[in-house]
């Protein structure tokens, strides 16, 4: 009956509200799945090859969260989490910490350098969707209780206001997912082209059909049991489906 149920619920971005992401990772696989997995039409994602390379687009761009490798080479993950929080621009910027080391004491000094939250590698990509979404309402809240006593405005780090997709919008946004599947298979080593195909066909496929079948409207919730099918694609090759992102740029230290 739960299998039934979840088949029939509609298939939703989790990340609905204008948001920049900058991921931050040595390991361009993780980046480019990032850049898929995390997208949704009102999202911007950011990706830099190290924390030297993130430095500098934090020092460019306002961002609403950053995803935070551990182990990178030049200036590794806790370098740059304690040059954010000596910030005063940055410190309320919300940071998740990522790495293959999920043990005690990489947990306990993620916290202690002050990340707002941890996640352990091979990524769940859709949970994590949820912790991005927790963490940014939460430090959003945060911010503004503590400074009750001002006008309550957010830092320069929230997204501004975007205007509402449209039906060309949300087609642009389909045919980019499938440029962006074609051109991450291609850059694929044989290895990992065999590891990572079956998630990049599942995505591909949802948006071959979403354009295919719905050339002139966005797809509604009657559409629920095509995307669950989608979904049950890409959980049997990768951690947690999301499909991809409008934009992204990959910096390069």
């Amino acid at each position: 009956m739960a299998a039934a149920d979840n088949k029939a619920a509609p298939w939703t971005f989790v990340l609905d509200e204008p948001t920049r992401i900058l991921v931050v990772d040595d390991d361009p696989i993780l980046r480019e799945f990032a850049t898929v997995y995390l997208s949704a039409p009102c999202t911007t994602i950011d990706t830099a090859c190290d924390g030297v390379a993130a430095r500098i687009r934090l020092g460019q761009v306002p961002y609403d969260i950053v995803l935070l490798d551990i182990e990178m080479p030049q200036l590794d993950g806790f370098s740059l989490l304690h040059e954010i929080r000596s910030d005063e621009r940055l410190r309320h910027l919300p940071v998740i910490m990522l790495t293959g080391h999920d043990d005690i004491a990489s947990i306990d000094r993620a916290y202690h350098a002050g990340a707002n939250s941890f996640a352990a590698k091979p990524v769940n990509w859709r949970q994590l969707s949820y912790q991005i979404r927790y963490v940014l309402r939460t430090s959003r809240l945060e911010y503004l209780q503590a400074n009750a006593g001002g006008c309550g405005k957010l830092p320069d780090t929230e997204a501004p206001a975007v205007a509402p997709a449209t039906e060309r919008d949300v087609r642009d946004f389909l045919q980019s997912v499938i440029q962006r599947a074609n051109a991450l298979e291609e850059q694929l080593s044989v290895h990992d082209r065999a590891r990572c195909s079956a998630p990049l066909q599942g995505v591909r496929s949802f948006a071959q059909r979403a354009v295919a079948e719905y050339p002139g409207r966005v797809p509604s919730r009657a559409d629920s049991a095509h995307h669950a099918d989608v979904i049950g694609q890409v959980d049997a090759g990768v951690d947690g489906p999301t499909p991809p992102v409008r934009r992204s740029v990959d910096v390069v230290g």
